[in-house]
This record gives structure tokens, sequence and C-alpha cells, in this order.
């Protein structure tokens, strides 16, 4: 079956059936909507001539996720197949249905990286997960997964990852990110899913949501060029980041205990030093209510910009640097 300009319709990724030295588009048919019409999920594939791992990358896996969906495309533009050793794998938009609906949860309020790997016969957003990872995902050795800060709050550009794994850190650092976060990854991401599969993945939050940001996608782009130069994929030189990023062995966020107008004071990025005030609340007539400190030196990685918070709101989002 074809449609879109002869771009061909499959159930499965099976990579060996790409011909080589080819980047190949495809649409994979994930699941079929209540008027049994099929939702189609984008996927490009560039095999090289030359053997080598399979590096697949992500986006959209929340729908207000946009930055790391140029990343994917500006890749495959730039791509020198005749240069390629091993396979690319790219899907611009992983969680369709919430993009076109410019919401970050799945239809059903699912968070889709809550829920990995799904099941083959649950509820529709279970399934297509399901579908997502036995269909698509296992055909990866490498794992770049795209994805940005949630509404009412901004990140710096940093890495979540698995420290302790050599293939992981070593991908890491290979990233043009701020800070990278050794985190082992949770039950239910698709990072932590991948791991499982013995997958090695990554998860890089490239700034903010609902919009494009030009440098937040060179340095996606810079660093996904670096792994493959790196893990010799294609002929290159790893272009190191102009300050090396900052390495965490810990994070979590500040929460507000009670309600008001909050005002996060440090910029993402910035040094705060314990007992430092980091953010100020107000009540609706201004009147101070509580000034919140820093437990400890840290580093912001990201902070909420929405001033409406309700009790348990997020404040602030403290790395703790090694």
């Amino acid at each position: 079956m074809l449609i879109d300009q002869q771009i061909a319709v499959i159930s499965d990724l099976d990579i060996t059936q790409v011909p080589k030295g080819t980047i190949s588009r495809f649409w994979f048919h994930i699941v079929t909507d209540g008027m049994g019409m099929p939702v189609y999920i984008p996927v490009i594939v560039a095999r090289g001539e030359g053997d080598g791992p399979v590096l697949g990358l992500t986006a959209a896996l929340h729908g207000n996720e946009l930055n790391g969906i140029l990343v994917i495309q500006r890749l495959f533009q730039k791509i020198d197949i005749s240069q390629l050793s091993g396979t690319i794998v790219g899907i611009p938009v992983v969680n369709v249905p919430s993009l076109l609906r410019k919401k970050r949860r799945f239809p059903d309020g699912t968070d889709l990286n809550h829920i990995m790997p799904g099941k083959p016969e649950g509820n529709v957003s279970q399934v297509y997960a399901w579908r997502l990872v036995h269909q698509i995902v296992k055909e990866f050795d490498l794992l770049i997964d795209l994805h940005t800060a949630s509404f009412g709050r901004i990140n710096s550009y940093y890495i979540r990852a698995d420290m302790e794994d050599p293939t992981v850190c070593r991908m890491a650092w290979l990233q043009q990110a701020q800070i990278i976060v050794h985190n082992p990854p949770n039950d239910g991401t698709l990072r932590g899913t991948a791991g499982e599969m013995k997958i090695a993945a990554i998860t890089l939050e490239v700034g903010d949501p609902n919009m494009i940001q030009k440098g937040m996608v060179r340095d996606g782009l810079t660093g996904v060029f670096n792994l493959l130069y790196d893990f010799n994929m294609l002929p290159g030189k790893v272009d190191p980041p102009a300050e090396p990023a900052v390495l965490c062995h810990n994070s979590y966020w500040l929460y507000t205990d009670t309600g008001g107008i909050v005002t996060v004071h440090p910029q993402v990025t910035e040094r705060v030093k314990k007992g430092q005030v980091v953010a100020t609340l107000r009540n609706i007539f201004g009147d101070l209510i509580k000034e919140y400190i820093a437990p400890e030196d840290g580093i912001v990685i990201g902070k909420s910009v929405h001033p409406v918070a309700q009790s348990g709101a997020r404040i602030l989002h403290l790395g703790i640097p090694e």
C-alpha cells in the first residue's frame, strides 16, 4: 500500500529489507481511530553501505515537544548516505494524535512515557506504546530520545543517562549539553524500556515546549553528529562544546507547600548556594507569604515560568554536581 507521493505503509520495521545506500521514508500504521481510519507515524531510515550499529532517534513522545522534530529532520537533510556505516532510524513524531491536538498527553489522558513498553491487548495508549516498542524500537542498538520541558516550565539543554553504563556514558558526553544528570532509567519510560532490551539509551531535554529554538536545535544536531563520528558511523571529527557539561549525581524538584503567585529568581544553568532565596510566593493581594531557599549547593536545570501556583506546584529543578 502506498500513500503520499509513493511513501510505503508498513506495520513492522525490518531494516534488512531496506536497501543499502538509501534513505527511505515510511508511514508506520500504528493504530486505527474511531472512524476506522489508520493513524500513521513517520519513519525515516538511512541505511549505509557499510556495517555498523543502528541508531534510533525519537521525538515528540509528548505532543508539545517540537525542537527534537527539527533535529531529526535536519539530520536526514545533511547526512551523506555514501559515507554512512550502519543505520539511522528517525521518528520525528512519536505521539502523532497529541501533536495534532497541541497537547502533551495522549488523547486518553495518558503520559506515554510512563507506560512503556505498553501492552499488546491493553487500552489504546498501551497498544500504541507496545507497537512502537516491539515493531520499531526493537531494531535499535542505540537510542536518543529527544524531549523538552512541559507547559509552564523552561529547561536547560540537559541529558538524563545512566552514567554507570559505559556505552551510555560515552553517548552522553558526546552531546553538546549544558548539564548531564546521572539518572538510572525509571520503569515506564522509553529509555528504561530500551535499557531492558539491551539498547543503550539517553534522554535529551532540548529546551522549552511549544516552540522552535534554533540554538537548541543546532546543539542537538551537533551532538548527534558527534555520536556518529565517535561510533565510526560517519567519517569526521567530534566537535567538543565550548564549555564541558556539568555532571550531576542527583537532581530533584522544589515544590510550593501553599498557593499564590510565585516568582523564581535564578536562571537556568545558574549556580545557587545553600540557603539562597530561589523563589518568593505572594498572595493575591501582593503580601509576601514565603521565601523558598536552596537546601544545598546546586545548579538550576529547569524552572517554572508560570506564576500562578497551587499547593504542590513545581518551583525549580535543582541538580547536585559531582
